[in-house]
């Protein structure tokens, strides 16, 4: 088998299993189908890029579906950053204005049009020959660059901001979901370097150093087959990966700086805390493993703004460490009480409002030093 027959063989089977996964993504059925559909779409658009290698020849006789599939690439960073917010916002949805983000896959298909899709092919072949000279293609290349960097960063800003909000309003403090959010698009970012150097190698050597570029592409499309099928198996054995927060809920900061100018009396603010946890003591809300600020705020009747900035900024502290440190309070009762020691510490995590053994050990031990069962034998 030669060079190019394996590189074809490879390049296959990657491809193959890319739109597998596509298509997987799109037929599961899930409740969360928005952002598997644009998950599948980002995945989908890849493959089409690399579809290219299969040939050993410019495809002549299909000029006009290789010049469109150049311009799907417009579309690739975009999708991937309306992933990242259908992930992080459970309740975002799509909307006319996210055509917007079609416009330079519209405007490449434009200029197209005049260079390749409505002339004849001898015209077709001298745009695609010199294109590399072209002003005007040399700044879509531009652009696609700085569309790339544009989205990604947005992506990475998406997710920390998530992040914040999700530890200020929730009371789960497993982040392991946005945390591999955030690897992914890290190792998506870093995967771009790959292309940058087979763009590279097509403006100092000409399009004619197919083998080169056959190898980056192999490279690049299998190390982005790993990582996909890696985050794939993580968001699969996670049920409560696709979560998501309020799109509505600011990060502290945001909602302090825009009432620093009516700060909260000294004396209101002490009573409001000593209200908030008597509160806490007496009802016990804290026993719901769902528990979020909007429904903390619906019960002690105070606005969710309001509650944030007295438990995030006041009493210095983020929503889940305020909620966790009363339900370690009630295991810790719980695990001193010799009428249940028949209780088991799954049994005991599940009644005080955790849902995971790994949150319960994490927090009890941030809370008392020692782990449930060791506390348990030592009380």
């Amino acid at each position: 088998m030669d060079k190019f027959n394996f590189l074809h063989l490879v390049s296959s089977i990657g491809i193959f299993m890319v739109l597998l996964l596509a298509l997987f993504l799109i037929t599961v059925k899930t409740k969360h189908r928005l952002s598997n559909c644009l998950l599948a779409f980002f995945l989908f658009a890849n493959a089409v890029d690399a579809i290219k290698f299969l040939t050993q020849e410019f495809p002549v006789n299909h000029i006009n579906l290789e010049a469109f599939r150049w311009t799907i690439n417009y579309l690739v960073p975009a999708s991937f950053y309306l992933y990242v917010l259908s992930v992080c916002y459970a309740n975002f949805r799509l909307k006319p204005k996210h055509l917007l983000h079609t416009i330079p896959f519209v405007a490449f298909n434009l200029y197209l049009m005049w260079g390749i899709y409505f002339v004849d092919r001898t015209s077709k072949i001298n745009f695609i020959n010199g294109m590399l000279d072209k002003p005007l293609m040399q700044f879509f290349y531009f652009l696609f660059e700085l569309l790339f960097q544009v989205y990604f960063i947005a992506s990475f800003l998406t997710i920390r901001k998530s992040k914040t909000v999700y530890l200020e309003n929730y009371t789960n403090p497993n982040i392991s979901q946005l945390n591999a959010l955030y690897k992914i698009t890290i190792l998506y970012y870093a995967l771009h370097f790959i292309v940058l150097i087979r763009w590279l190698v097509t403006f100092i050597f000409g399009w004619g150093e197919v083998e080169i570029r056959a190898w980056i592409v192999c490279i690049d499309g299998f190390a982005f087959l790993f990582c996909t099928c890696w985050y794939l198996f993580v968001a699969l054995n996670k049920p409560e990966f696709f979560r998501g927060v309020d799109a509505d809920l600011k990060p502290i900061t945001d909602v302090v700086a825009k009432q620093k100018n009516s700060p909260l009396p000294v004396e209101d603010k002490n009573k409001e805390i000593e209200f908030l946890k008597n509160f806490m003591v007496e009802k016990e809300p804290y026993l719901d493993s769902s528990l979020t600020i909007q429904d903390l705020s619906a019960q002690v009747k105070m606005p969710v703004k309001d509650l944030s900035t007295l438990i995030n900024l006041y009493m210095d502290k983020h929503f889940f460490d305020f909620v966790n440190e009363y339900r370690i309070e009630k295991a810790i009762q719980i695990l001193k009480d010799p009428s249940q020691k028949e209780l088991t510490v799954l049994e005991i995590l599940y009644q005080v409002g955790f849902n995971s053994k790994s949150s319960f050990n994490t927090s009890f031990k941030k809370y008392t030093g020692k782990t449930p069962t060791d506390f348990r034998k030592q009380a």
